[in-house]
């Protein structure tokens, strides 16, 4: 693996994860009620799929011509990309704490 795929997978594996880890929605605002909905979590999670995509694009076009794709290829990379946020997804709703 070259540096450009190594950063892309790091980056998209901590990109799914931060809406998980970050109680302000889009990073910035802090919810009335304390803590985010999980509407809200999805939706930074598509927003942030959507932005490593974008950066994925510029390091593409970067190494050479920006190769052509079908929707597959779009579809496989959502679901990897769930898969990715899949640990913060335990660590905010599934993980028993001690004592809680």
């Amino acid at each position: 693996m070259n540096f450009s795929t190594s950063l892309l997978l790091t980056l998209a594996f901590v990109a799914a994860n931060l809406p998980f880890l970050v109680e302000r929605i889009f990073f910035v605002i802090r919810p009335k009620t304390g803590s985010k909905n999980f509407a809200w979590r999805l939706l930074e999670l598509v927003i942030l799929f959507f932005a490593v995509g974008g950066i994925a694009r510029l390091l593409e076009g970067n190494l050479g011509d920006i190769q052509h794709q079908e929707w597959e290829f779009y579809a496989v990379n959502a679901s990897l990309f769930v898969v990715f946020a899949y640990p913060g997804f335990i660590y905010r709703y599934l993980w028993r704490r001690r004592g809680a």
